[in-house]
């Protein structure tokens, strides 16, 4: 349940809302718009009085939320959601499309600081790059740790490109919050609720990467998991799924942009790289995510792949 506050609605009006429902049991969260703010009221509503609310000063009125993932709805937020990363240097979710852009993994200090210039000069505005590598064999490389957000560190001091890096588990979240600008919850880790309330508790901007077999419903009460934990800095990307298509590594899954964008008022990015596996597919692909409405590409970047 929502309770919309009037435009110019006080903040002891405001206050006023959010001590009542709490002593109706409910959890609190206000949201606040360009044109309006909204109070959610989540967890267990049993004692929740939809008419006292209706009759309190500065509230406009009240209205049930639907969908399960409540703050996340557009319903919730009409207008869309704006990240600003890096104390507002970049602005993820406006008018402007935010490239990342960076290798996958950070090999060097050499490479990350090489391919940070370079996709600056290219007109990317955030740089990625792993420090910390999932992979499906354990024998693969599996990042630098420690060392490799030194070195992405090193690249934002050289070019000044805010960085996103992906964090894999929980007791990990302080040491990568301390170095990345933007937190990436990657594929594999979708569904890793401790890893989400942990990102949810702390400030950081957090990219949440959809699942292989993730439906986008699964993806939207995964961001739940997130906002409702108080970061409300979430945006959603799609990276490809899994089907029985074998011609790309991935089916990349270009409905799932602009159903996003009707359900959620979250940033959607776009991931054509992992998407489909192909180089000379990801012009095209970026190109079709961007006229589906995606408000961010995430490429993979490398100078001797």
């Amino acid at each position: 349940m929502i309770v919309v506050m009037k435009p110019g609605a006080t903040a002891a009006e405001i206050g006023a809302v959010i001590r009542k429902a709490e002593s109706m049991g409910a959890k609190t969260h206000p949201i606040y718009g360009d044109n309006r703010t909204v109070v959610a009221l989540v967890g267990d509503l049993t004692r929740v009085n939809r008419e006292v609310f209706d009759q309190m000063e500065g509230v406009m009125h009240t209205l049930r939320i639907q969908e399960p993932y409540k703050l996340s709805s557009r319903t919730t937020r009409p207008e869309n959601s704006v990240i600003e990363v890096a104390a507002g240097r970049v602005r993820i979710g406006g008018p402007e499309i935010v490239i990342m852009a960076g290798p996958c993994s950070v090999e060097s200090r050499d490479q990350i600081i090489e391919i940070a210039h370079a996709v600056k000069a290219a007109g990317a505005t955030v740089l990625r790059g792993g420090a910390f590598k999932p992979r499906t064999s354990p024998y693969d490389f599996q990042g630098l740790g420690l060392k490799g957000l030194e070195y992405l560190a090193e690249a934002r001091e050289a070019t000044g490109l805010p960085v996103i890096t992906e964090v894999m588990r929980e007791e990990q979240v302080p040491m990568v919050a301390e170095y990345a600008d933007i937190l990436q919850i990657g594929a594999r880790n979708m569904q890793n609720y401790g890893l989400l309330q942990a990102v949810g508790k702390q400030s950081k901007p957090v990219m949440l990467k959809r699942g292989i077999s993730g439906t986008i419903r699964e993806l939207l009460m995964c961001a739940e998991y997130i906002v409702s934990n108080g970061n409300y800095n979430v945006m959603l990307c799609e990276r490809g799924i899994r089907t029985y298509e074998t011609a790309t590594r991935n089916t990349f899954d270009l409905n799932a942009v602009p159903v996003l964008k009707e359900q959620t008022h979250l940033p959607v990015v776009a991931d054509p790289s992992h998407g489909t596996g192909l180089r000379e597919l990801v012009p095209a692909m970026s190109r079709a995510a961007i006229a589906a409405g995606a408000d961010a590409l995430i490429l993979e970047v490398h100078p001797d792949p």
